[in-house]
């Protein structure tokens, strides 16, 4: 959905983050800060920004804004406009996680999950390897890779069923799993928390095992986040029975499945404890939305937004995919770097 039209407002005084953008040239970073490096990296990479970039391009050792004056904007519009019209739409993979686990590829909310059947864990494998390839095909019409899609979650949500995935599964697989959250995430959601800002964490994967991530890698909730995934259903025995609502997947996670979201604590910051009607998320208006895919950005689709800033981060291949990162994301945080530059982006956003 196209986005509204409201008019430019430049702030008195440049913020914080545009500061820093404008007053630094691209550098090295300092070769005595760790940063996580995939296993076949012998080297770390300098920022070198693309021949065919902007002249005006500017960065930092861990981020790079294509276009500083448009962020500028962007910003200045949403400080005028206050908290109150904010909203924060997120992924969950590879966003708001680190990529890299203890020198590895971290695992996937969905991927870590094991039912404790072997046989089924193998025939969900065999789906992923048939139909992964058909998702990132770019050949494939949209529409085709919908239904396509659909059929792939369907089987798998199958398999949970017909294997006996159990609430107790989910816990130790969860305890087993290589994932954890970004440094500074937990800065990020207290500062928004503490304005009454919700976070929708959009996913394709399954919100119970999201959730019970977020139990045992943060060890505390927030009233304010909400997941908008699968949710499962299970019995009397913890044994999974069924999925609620209609399916999302990677080619619909967005704002027109809010009928799916579901808090992680048990209200959104409503002192009535009432989160059943979502008009008054979808009228905040100005939107920080944050994602490791150039597809995410259409989380923020079904909803009419006046000023959406995309931060995006760009884990690996960075060389070969930032010209089109830097194209798609007013900013782009490199090297599975950490959810810092956020919290800064938003206590600008925010002051």
């Amino acid at each position: 959905m196209r986005p509204m039209t409201s008019p430019l407002l430049l702030s008195p005084s440049p913020c914080r983050l545009l500061r820093r953008l404008f007053s630094r040239a691209p550098r090295r970073r300092n070769p005595t800060t760790p940063r996580p490096l995939a296993p076949h990296l012998g080297r770390r990479l300098p920022l070198r920004l693309p021949a065919s970039m902007s002249s005006s391009s500017v960065g930092t050792p861990d981020s790079v804004v294509a276009d500083a004056d448009a962020l500028a904007r962007k910003v200045a519009a949403i400080r005028a406009a206050g908290p109150a019209k904010l909203q924060v739409i997120a992924d969950f993979d590879g966003t708001l996680t680190r990529y890299w686990y203890d020198g590895s590829r971290g695992q996937s909310s969905h991927g870590l999950l094991r039912q404790g059947n072997e046989e089924f864990d193998s025939k969900r494998e065999a789906l992923f390897e048939h139909y992964h390839p058909i998702e990132i095909n770019p050949d494939i019409p949209v529409l085709e890779k919908a239904k396509l899609m659909e059929e792939w979650w369907g089987k798998t949500h199958g398999l949970l069923i017909e294997g006996g995935l159990t609430q107790e599964a989910i816990k130790k697989s969860v305890a087993d799993a290589a994932i954890a959250f970004r440094d500074g995430v937990v800065e990020l959601f207290e500062f928004l928390e503490a304005r009454d800002i919700p976070v929708l964490v959009f996913s394709a994967g399954l919100a119970d095992i999201i959730e019970e991530v977020f139990r045992q890698k943060l060890h505390r909730s927030f009233k304010n986040i909400k997941i908008v995934s699968n949710r499962m259903v299970f019995n009397e025995e913890g044994c999974l029975v069924a999925f609620k609502g209609k399916t999302i997947h990677v080619l619909n996670k967005n704002e027109h499945s809010l009928d799916m979201a579901a808090p992680v604590h048990d209200s959104l910051g409503d002192p009535n404890g009432s989160i059943d009607d979502y008009s008054l998320v979808k009228k905040r208006t100005n939107v920080l939305l944050l994602g490791d895919h150039i597809g995410d950005l259409g989380m923020s689709d079904g909803l009419n937004y006046e000023n959406r800033i995309a931060a995006g981060f760009l884990n690996t291949n960075i060389e070969k995919s930032l010209k089109d990162y830097s194209g798609a994301f007013d900013i782009v945080y490199l090297n599975d770097a950490s959810m810092r530059g956020v919290v800064e982006l938003v206590s600008d956003l925010c002051p």
